[in-house]
């Protein structure tokens, strides 16, 4: 069976919905909750590599937190944003699908259809 994670978190519908659609799939994915669990620098610098995400994909712009920290700012380096997530894992955007396929933020849900067999 082809391994599916999702980074997720059990308050957010559009996680919910995307494990629903890889379980109709007839895969039980991997659920991460992210915010019990935190990723570690090296997990979140491994799903940049696995592609094709990227740094500021990764990172919830919505939380206030984004601002305050001063992620916004168009010349934070992709380390500094990997290091703020690691730090503050609330700065996860969800639901991030990592399957054979790569890597992808899926938002919306049916983002991860494209990540299945």
């Amino acid at each position: 069976m082809i391994p599916i994670a999702v980074y997720y978190n059990p308050a957010c519908g559009t996680a919910r919905s995307v494990v629903e659609i890889i379980r109709n799939a007839g895969i039980e994915p991997k659920i991460i909750p992210y915010l019990k669990t935190p990723p570690t620098l090296s997990e979140l610098k491994s799903l940049v590599e696995q592609g094709p995400v990227t740094a500021r994909d990764l990172l919830r712009t919505k939380e206030k937190l984004y601002t305050e920290l001063g992620l916004d700012r168009p010349d934070v380096t992709d380390a500094t944003l990997l290091q703020a997530i690691a730090d503050n894992p609330i700065l996860l955007n969800r639901p991030i699908v990592v399957s054979p396929k790569g890597v992808k933020v899926c938002r919306p849900a049916e983002n991860v259809l494209s990540l299945l067999p």
